[in-house]
């Protein structure tokens, strides 16, 4: 019986591992330090907030495995030996297989700084690290402050959860506005007011140059580079960004660059092996999408993707339009197609933002000068359908036509505000057009005839 070895318990690796059960009668097993059982990592946060217990965010029974004949081993992989196809586990026996799925996800960056590596000092990605994090701040008489360094998405979720337990944060964003790379000027500094208005101390413009330590080996403050200006603290969060998992594959003949390389079909340089997930990186680019993405669906269409070739159907990987959503702190972010920042935006790029008086709500569209079509949308506060914002990608629909259907892509529950006019009214008087937005209509949301 052929026998597949993933390496991972996370999104990939397990959607990888279920889907070539529901195909086939292959012998699969899960090698995993991190954990024995798959939980949701984005749910983590909750843990630590007291919304969840961990075992809440494990999606499956734990008879769930064996009932599916998914065998799963505790350790880490120390080697992977492709000629004679055998994994070394430290903390299990090696371990022979015929495929090998690399599904090890990513590490938080560490970039040099002086005492990054004393206690105190950690990342937010795995069990271990929150295990660490209730160690590290339990409370604000244990930790009087934290400080976190790098603005994105991990970082501002720290900041919610140590805001939680009242322990004051200090947050250090290197880039003039936070998450500028990504979003465009609005939106940016409407997130900067927000994170403020949270009572989170931002720094922006600002780096770390390294963490000081007590006569114990902990952390006791940090020193900001641009000003030398030191700041006391019990907690330094690395969270600027992360890199993909893979030192334990240096010997192994695998061709690496940032990631695990791979073509369309997620496989690598040697025959029988594979890598999905946040460690996979494509030798070319997918369209506008970056080489590696950290990024859970696109993980879970991987292992999906992947199934299908081991199982005998060999299939391209294909993630289609962008999407993502996150939160910043209690305000709900969507992103479909591609509305790029100040720095990255293209020429023939055009934008339309509206932004409303009061609340922290927001839309942005992206559209091509030229042809007028759509290219992207990003929206804060307000919930979207995400099929007919794939749809109207897909069928290059006009901003004109995205205006007077509007109301069709608003997915807020009943009983919400409702902006699309105001949208619309100021779309009319930027660009100096006569849209009447249409009223909502199930059949076209729903494509019936």
């Amino acid at each position: 019986m052929e026998h597949i070895v993933i390496i991972g318990n996370g999104i990939a690796g397990v959607t990888a591992a279920r889907h070539i059960r529901k195909l086939s009668d292959k012998k699969i097993s899960i090698v995993s330090a991190e954990s024995k059982y798959f939980f949701s990592r984005t749910a983590l946060m909750y843990v630590y907030m007291g919304h969840m217990k961990f075992e809440h965010t494990q999606p499956y029974e734990n008879h769930f495995w064996k009932k599916n004949r998914i065998e799963l081993v505790e350790g880490y992989v120390t080697k992977v030996n492709t000629q004679e196809k055998i994994i070394q586990i430290d903390g299990a026996p090696d371990l022979n297989y015929d495929k090998l799925i690399i599904a090890t996800g990513s590490k938080p960056n560490k970039f040099g700084w002086p005492g990054q590596d004393l206690d105190g000092v950690q990342g937010l990605y795995s069990k271990q690290d929150l295990e660490l994090l209730e160690e590290n701040a339990p409370n604000n008489k244990v930790c009087k402050r934290a400080v976190i360094v790098g603005g994105g998405l991990i970082g501002i979720e720290l900041a919610e959860m140590l805001r939680t337990r009242n322990i004051p944060v200090t947050f250090l964003v290197r880039e003039t506005s936070f998450w500028n790379g990504v979003l465009p000027k609005g939106e940016s500094e409407m997130i900067n007011e927000h994170i403020r208005e949270h009572h989170i101390d931002l720094r922006l413009g600002t780096s770390l140059k390294e963490v000081n330590s007590d006569e114990n080996g902990k952390v006791k403050s940090v020193t900001l580079a641009e000003t030398g200006e030191e700041i006391d603290c019990n907690l330094v969060g690395l969270t600027a960004g992360v890199t993909p998992n893979i030192d334990f594959l240096k010997e192994s003949g695998i061709e690496l660059g940032r990631g695990v390389k791979v073509n369309r079909f997620l496989e690598t340089n040697v025959e029988d092996v594979f890598a999905i997930g946040d460690c996979a990186e494509q030798h070319e680019a997918i369209g506008n999408r970056r080489p590696v993405e950290a990024v859970w669906y696109t993980g879970r269409m991987m292992g999906e993707t992947l199934a299908q070739t081991i199982c005998g159907n060999r299939m391209e990987y294909n993630p289609g339009h962008w999407f993502n959503s996150a939160k910043f702190l209690d305000i709900e972010y969507q992103t479909y197609g591609w509305v790029f920042s100040e720095r990255r935006k293209k020429d023939m790029e055009a934008h339309f933002h509206w932004r409303h008086p009061k609340e922290k709500i927001c839309i942005t569209i992206a559209f091509d000068k030229s042809s007028e079509a759509l290219l992207g949308i990003n929206t804060f506060g307000i919930r979207l359908r995400h099929e007919i914002f794939d749809r109207w990608l897909s069928e290059k629909r006009a901003i004109d036509f995205v205006m007077e259907h509007l109301i069709d892509a608003n997915f807020d529950p009943e009983f919400y505000k409702k902006f699309e006019s105001q949208i619309v009214s100021k779309y009319n008087s930027d660009f100096g057009k006569s849209i009447k937005l249409k009223k909502k209509n199930l059949k076209r949301i729903f494509q019936i005839a």
